[in-house]
């Protein structure tokens, strides 16, 4: 059975998997102007999203080995009255992508999401990831009139823990 044959199982990330999914994420981060890779801070969003009861990480695995992921948080919307989901990010390996991997990966986190009653799906992507943005047209996202903006604390702290108490 070949690679591109082998069956995809797309199940949600386990503490284990977290190395497999920081080298997704360097692949990813080198694709986006706006992050840095550095495997410890992605080792700590991943933990936090892994152990957090309102997102979820859900992995494609062949022959033992993950070869995507996407993420996802539920936020809480006032224009939908309820949930939405912000997915965070969608990944595949190069040689895994083409495949269907991704579209079943977002599917995925959006099932999740629709048993939390989430109403509206929201994601960012580079701007000039012209291979992504098609891939998001393709699956009827469409662009905003929003513009995304950001800020770091002021006093340079970096995030705050996580606010759940467990």
């Amino acid at each position: 059975m070949t690679a591109s044959s082998a069956e995809v199982v797309i199940r949600p990330a386990r503490p284990a998997d977290i190395p497999s999914l920081v080298r997704l994420l360097a692949l990813l981060f080198t694709l986006e102007a706006d992050f840095e890779v550095d495997g410890g801070r992605q080792r700590r969003g991943l933990d936090m999203l892994i152990a957090h009861p309102l997102s979820r990480i859900m992995v494609a695995e062949r022959d033992g080995r993950v070869v995507g992921m996407c993420s996802g948080q539920l936020t809480i919307s006032t224009a939908e009255g309820g949930y939405a989901l912000l997915l965070e990010d969608l990944v595949v390996d190069e040689d895994s992508r083409g495949q269907g991997i991704g579209r079943r990966l977002l599917d995925a986190v959006a099932g999740w999401a629709a048993g939390y009653g989430a109403a509206r799906l929201q994601l960012l992507a580079d701007r000039g990831n012209d291979r992504a943005l098609a891939f998001y047209h393709r699956l009827g996202w469409r662009g905003t009139g929003l513009v995304c903006l950001r800020r770091y604390h002021p006093d340079g702290s970096g995030p705050a823990p996580d606010p759940i108490p467990s």
